[in-house]
């Protein structure tokens, strides 16, 4: 492990880093493949459309990129799979909002971010976001929330009880406590309601020394994995029922909300359009279409 001494700016986590990397790379490779297996199963064809984007830093050096995966079909009326590597300075003002890059604002982040927006408004739509990130602190933050047009409260106890799982091979105060983080974060305060049902929300799970970073990292890693396994079986349950256009147009009002909360509150979209990245990236947690009466 090659770590600066502390105090001297940015530590270099380097094999963490690219462990870190290589982790998300791979949950996106497996989170795809299962989403265009599933629309196999439905008779469709679709396909993930890759696109890789460069990032570039104010003095012109690079800044690092990532690639865009979004696929739009008979099932995932549009779904985008990210993933990214970043690195080089935050702005003075933005610094002072991200953690411990108020006396260093040079950074490192890789992370996944995922959303889908369902055909089927019995299907509930899902976010799910990783990370790693590097200032003169390291740490590991993310989570997993269902956001059901048409809630189900056996999809809903499933997906909890999933993440569950997940939280208490690790530590048996995490669930409760970054449930009611993910219950607290994605509220929507000027519509004075929830975006969806919840799930978990966790960060700042500090890295200081190897042990931290793998003890981290692999509760990182079990909450995608619990992801792969519990989101597929829910589309699986509901995709192929019927449904009305009053349900569709109930989906399309709560889609509203959804852009509202990602546009005004979202902070991996600040995060991402402070940092110079992607538009498309940033803003394909944006559903198709969607309604405001």
């Amino acid at each position: 492990m090659h770590l600066a001494e502390q105090g001297s700016g940015m530590t270099d986590w380097t094999e963490q880093r690219m462990a870190a990397r290589g982790w998300f790379e791979s949950l996106r490779d497996a989170i795809c493949a299962e989403f265009t297996a599933i629309e196999r199963e439905a008779g469709s064809d679709a396909e993930f459309d890759y696109a890789a984007w460069n990032r570039t830093e104010d003095d012109g050096s690079h800044g690092g990129g990532g690639v865009r995966g979004l696929i739009k079909g008979k099932v995932f009326e549009k779904a985008g799979v990210n993933v990214s590597t970043v690195e080089g300075r935050f702005s003075e003002e933005f610094a002072k909002s991200i953690n411990g890059a108020a006396q260093d604002p040079r950074f490192f982040a890789t992370g996944i971010s995922l959303v889908a927006h369902m055909a089927n408004p019995h299907v509930p739509a899902v976010h799910m976001n990783t990370r790693f990130l590097v200032t003169t602190k390291a740490w590991f933050g993310g989570g997993a929330d269902l956001n059901p047009p048409l809630p189900y409260a056996e999809d809903t106890d499933d997906f909890h009880a999933r993440m569950q799982v997940a939280c208490d091979a690790h530590d048996s105060s995490y669930h409760a406590k970054f449930k009611a983080w993910a219950d607290d974060y994605f509220f929507i305060p000027h519509r004075g309601v929830h975006r969806g049902v919840g799930g978990i929300f966790y960060d700042h799970l500090e890295c200081t020394d190897q042990t931290t970073f793998d003890a981290n990292f692999a509760f990182t890693q079990d909450v995608g994995r619990a992801f792969l396994d519990i989101f597929p079986a829910l589309v699986r349950r509901r995709m192929g029922q019927e449904f009305t256009p009053a349900e569709k147009h109930q989906q399309l009002v709560w889609r509203g909300r959804y852009a509202e909360f990602n546009l005004i509150h979202d902070r991996g979209t600040l995060f991402g359009l402070k940092t110079g990245g992607n538009i498309d990236a940033i803003l394909m947690s944006l559903p198709p279409e969607a309604v405001w009466d």
